[in-house]
């Protein structure tokens, strides 16, 4: 380091400071709106995939539609053709959520 930026460091009493709090100000509000809400989802997928039994409607991250008719510990069977007649295997944490039951006197 040579003297003028010796100098120059010395020269600006409280450089940290003022950089220390405009940092602050963006990632504050930055944790409270966009880590903090993904966390919360996170933990609720992870609630919905521990909850999943024989019988649930649930939609797999690729779209396909279909009912579990078969539960290990990491793998689901679902059934997603009419009649039983299609069945797949796909992994627990691919599934992206849980339909709603249908509504009574329609087939599933």
């Amino acid at each position: 380091m040579d003297a003028a930026s010796a100098i120059w460091l010395q020269a600006q009493p409280g450089a940290f400071e003022t950089m220390v709090v405009p940092m602050l100000i963006m990632l504050v509000p930055l944790y409270f709106l966009l880590i903090r809400p993904e966390q919360k989802r996170r933990k609720e997928h992870e609630t919905l995939l521990k909850a999943l039994a024989k019988g649930d409607r649930v939609v797999t991250a690729g779209g396909i539609r279909g009912t579990v008719v078969g539960v290990t510990d990491d793998v689901l069977t679902l059934e997603i053709g009419k009649g039983g007649s299609v069945k797949i295997e796909v992994e627990r944490s691919r599934i992206e959520r849980k339909l709603a039951d249908a509504p009574k006197g329609e087939a599933k």
